[in-house]
């Protein structure tokens, strides 16, 4: 692919979630030049899709656990949710927003964990973008029953016109990417993901983070970690995985645990979505890599 100056600049998804690899983009692409074109990007755990995205490869497959996230995307990309559509949705509803407060948001997700009726159990993907961005902080949980239940950001007013815009310019930019290359998308575990990898592909890894409790859909465990390592080291396909390294409280185990036998490269990082605001402070993160 050939992107003009538009294309090339680092833009944000129009899906916002913990753990957000945009400001990280230029990094992994670093460390990948050359070996995307002609390779098949493989990402098991796709979330926001920010470093696909942005690094625009050819031919990529996209996988994650969350089928809300999946179904958003290859709504996206079938023209099913489109600029046009976001914009109406954000406006109408963001009206009705302004005029009744949070009590619409809270019909708004009662009607999303309501049409739970899509591929793979995925709800409205107009729905999911509109809770995804008036909920408190961007952050993406379900509970056990897989509803969706954080609570709103408590601003009316959140869907201004300029704000609508950025969204339905972040669809648009998405859209396409997607579009001009060969994606698919699909909603499945990790081990599938790996499983399917063959030496001609690239694997990007960006899991939830170990001792961390950035869940979004399900758990990640120790035991999880684990799995995943063993997989990766069995895989034909060189891999690049996003983790912590450490932050002011403590190191991550993991590294020592799973990741010691790998390149570990590591850079300051600073997270802006989370739960707490004293969650939301400078992480070391760490890119583990086969790649020499």
């Amino acid at each position: 692919m050939s992107p003009n100056s538009r294309d090339a600049a680092t833009f944000a998804p129009p899906i916002k979630c913990q753990g957000i690899k945009t400001r990280l983009t230029d990094w992994i692409r670093s460390l990948t030049a050359g070996l995307v074109e002609g390779r098949r990007w493989i990402e098991p755990f796709a979330g926001s899709c920010a470093v696909s995205l942005n690094l625009r490869p050819e031919r990529a497959l996209m996988c994650d656990s969350n089928p809300h996230l999946m179904h958003f995307y290859r709504s996206v990309q079938d023209g099913s949710v489109s600029p046009e559509s976001v914009r109406w949705h954000l406006e109408a509803e963001g009206r009705r927003l302004l005029d009744k407060g949070e009590a619409h948001y809270y019909r708004i997700r009662e009607r999303f964990n309501g049409s739970l009726s899509g591929p793979d159990g995925a709800g409205d993907p107009h729905d999911f973008l509109f809770l995804n961005r008036a909920c408190f902080n961007g952050l993406i949980r379900f509970n056990r029953r897989g509803g969706f239940n954080v609570p709103f950001c408590r601003n009316p007013a959140r869907y201004a016109p300029a704000y609508v815009t950025r969204i339905v310019n972040q669809v648009e930019r998405a859209r396409d990417v997607i579009r001009a290359g060969d994606w698919e998308f699909r909603c499945q575990r990790f081990e599938q993901s790996l499983a399917e990898a063959g030496a001609d592909d690239l694997l990007y890894c960006d899991p939830p983070y170990a001792g961390r409790h950035t869940d979004y859909f399900n758990c990640w465990t120790d035991a999880d970690e684990a799995t995943l390592a063993a997989g990766l080291a069995r895989s034909r396909a060189p891999f690049i995985l996003s983790t912590w390294h450490h932050n002011v409280h403590r190191h991550n185990p993991a590294l020592e645990d799973q990741w010691s036998g790998y390149r570990i490269l590591t850079r300051k990082h600073f997270y802006h979505v989370g739960a707490r605001e004293r969650n939301r402070h400078a992480m070391v993160e760490a890119l583990v890599t086969s790649l020499v």
